[in-house]
């Protein structure tokens, strides 16, 4: 009879630098179950390629960090959060530093000076990366940290299906872990916890067009709305300027560094726009570059625009960029001699679980970090490259907090929550269903909540989304479920948020733009759009 149920003292779902962050520090003082639909390779944070934001120059101040962060957020930022956020940063790059990452230092340089890239929105030089691969990096370093630690279990392929929670909707409601489905197996277990870290990254696999992995299909935010958490600012989602245009290039994301050491947007016939757009040019925040690029692909009827790096020289371009020139030579593209073919796509989730700054939920025992949460400091933009930077922060936070909590008294033992139980669910044998019911979100969100937003297409995604919905809830309970089903389940859950909160804010701001209300009403809107279930 195989085990249906795993204890440990910690429970992380996700596996990038926020799960595995914590997962580290809190296996000082208990055993960790860390759950991850698929390996380390496939966490958002791997295919972070610019870097991590930080205060780490003499010439850069906390205050001028806190205020490019608060001028990127267009009035929506907690100053609290990005002041708190801000100042932790140098603390958790030093930690990261010790746990083995190799930031690139300056060329002949100080051995101990790192080389600081600087990028759109970012009044200086502070962006800490390694080469172009920073993610990569990270996780490599954290993921050799964590195979060291006998008590910690890495359970890959094992997606969480929904929250395990006493007393939901009632005063003293608390989480004690999650039902997870075994991918290899079809086993579904209870991997129970007293402390729970939400840690699952974005759901960028919500639109048509993404820089995310396959597995970003908003799962964290799914499973804490279900639960009754409060989620917050879903209307802002980031689209990345610049994805490469290539068939077979899938979501494979060109960095902002790029711009930020001089690649210059052009249309094809070379001429270049985006002064015309913003003084800032292609250091602009991203709302505004991704804007331009996609009013200029609709002004000209294009298929892409072309972002031109060719004057900095082949050996700078090798030497900075070596896995962007090594990704776009083997497709023929020579980016030392000719501009890269991009498109925007969807990048980076602005809003999600709503926490405190001691990444708390309004359930007590759960927590959340990283791209799921939705702390503050983002505002109604992301100031490019502070979504490490807020992924590592708030995992040291969280676990700060518990740790506190565990040296006042050892927790209670768990409720009795019951195995898995599909009752009268059968097999499907019409895998279409899903299928085409995953194609129809992605393109409706695409066409009627991307990059440039109006009050008929958002009504019409409302309607739509909310069949679609009546229609995966039969099917879900109706089967047997898989991972496909489950995160189809979760994935309309997020559009539906995404959209209730596009209708709601009747203004334009930040990453939310609405043709039939341009204008940002600071009288009415200066405050997050709050959803609870």
């Amino acid at each position: 009879m195989p085990n249906t149920q795993i204890a440990s003292d910690f429970l992380v779902i996700g596996g990038g630098i926020a799960g595995l962050s914590f997962a580290l520090k809190a296996a000082a003082i208990g055993n960790v179950a860390v759950l991850a639909k698929a390996g380390s390779a496939d966490a958002n944070t791997s295919y972070a390629q610019g870097g991590i934001a930080s205060v780490w120059s003499v010439d850069d101040s906390f205050e001028s960090h806190i205020e490019d962060t608060l001028k990127a957020g267009a009035g929506l930022c907690n100053r609290a959060a990005v002041e708190a956020i801000v100042r932790d940063g140098p603390e958790v790059v030093r930690d990261l530093i010790r746990l083995g990452t190799r930031f690139t230092r300056v060329p002949e340089g100080n051995e101990h000076e790192y080389d600081l890239g600087r990028e759109g929105g970012h009044s200086h030089r502070r962006v800490l990366h390694a080469q172009d691969l920073t993610g990569q990096e990270i996780m490599r370093a954290l993921w050799e940290k964590v195979r060291a630690r006998p008590n910690i279990t890495f359970y890959d392929e094992n997606l969480a299906i929904d929250l395990l929670i006493a007393n939901r909707g009632r005063t003293g409601a608390r989480c004690w872990g999650a039902y997870a489905l075994d991918r290899r197996t079809g086993a579904i277990r209870k991997f129970l916890a007293p402390f729970t870290l939400l840690a699952t990254g974005g759901a960028g696999k919500v639109y048509l067009y993404t820089t995310n992995p396959d597995i970003a299909s908003g799962d964290g935010v799914a499973m804490a709305y279900r639960a009754g958490v409060p989620i917050g600012n879903m209307e802002f989602y980031q689209f990345h300027p610049t994805c490469l245009y290539h068939p077979e290039a899938k979501s494979f994301l060109i960095s902002e560094a790029l711009r930020g050491e001089g690649a210059i947007l052009k249309l094809p016939n070379g001429d270049p726009f985006m002064k015309r757009y913003s003084a800032d040019a292609e250091l602009a925040p991203r709302d505004i570059v991704a804007r331009a690029i996609d009013a200029e692909m609709k002004r000209l009827g294009l298929d892409c625009v072309y972002l031109d790096l060719s004057h900095r020289g082949a050996d700078f371009i090798r030497r900075r960029f070596p896995n962007i020139y090594t990704r776009c030579a083997a497709l023929g593209i020579d980016i030392t001699r000719e501009p890269i073919p991009v498109v925007p796509a969807a990048h980076y989730m602005c809003g999600g679980v709503v926490t405190d700054l001691h990444a708390r939920t309004a359930v007590s025992g759960l927590y959340a970090a990283g791209e799921v949460a939705m702390t503050g400091l983002h505002g109604a933009n992301r100031l490019a490259s502070n979504s490490l930077l807020e992924a590592a922060v708030m995992a040291r936070r969280a676990y700060l907090d518990i740790a506190e909590q565990i040296s006042a008294g050892p927790p209670a033992a768990p409720p009795d929550f019951s195995a898995w139980n599909p009752g009268r669910a059968i097999r499907s044998d019409e895998r279409v269903l899903v299928t085409q019911s995953w194609d129809e979100i992605r393109r409706l969100m695409w066409n009627y909540v991307g990059i440039v937003r109006s009050d008929r297409r958002l009504e019409r995604a409302r309607r739509r989304l909310a069949l679609l919905r009546e229609e995966i809830h039969s099917y879900y309970w109706d089967h047997l479920i898989d991972s496909d089903l489950i995160e189809l389940r979760n994935l309309v859950v997020v559009a539906e948020l995404i959209v209730r909160s596009a209708i709601c804010r009747t203004e334009s701001r930040g990453l939310h733009y609405n043709v039939d209300h341009p204008a940002t009403d600071d009288e009415h809107w200066l405050h997050d759009t709050i959803v609870r279930e």
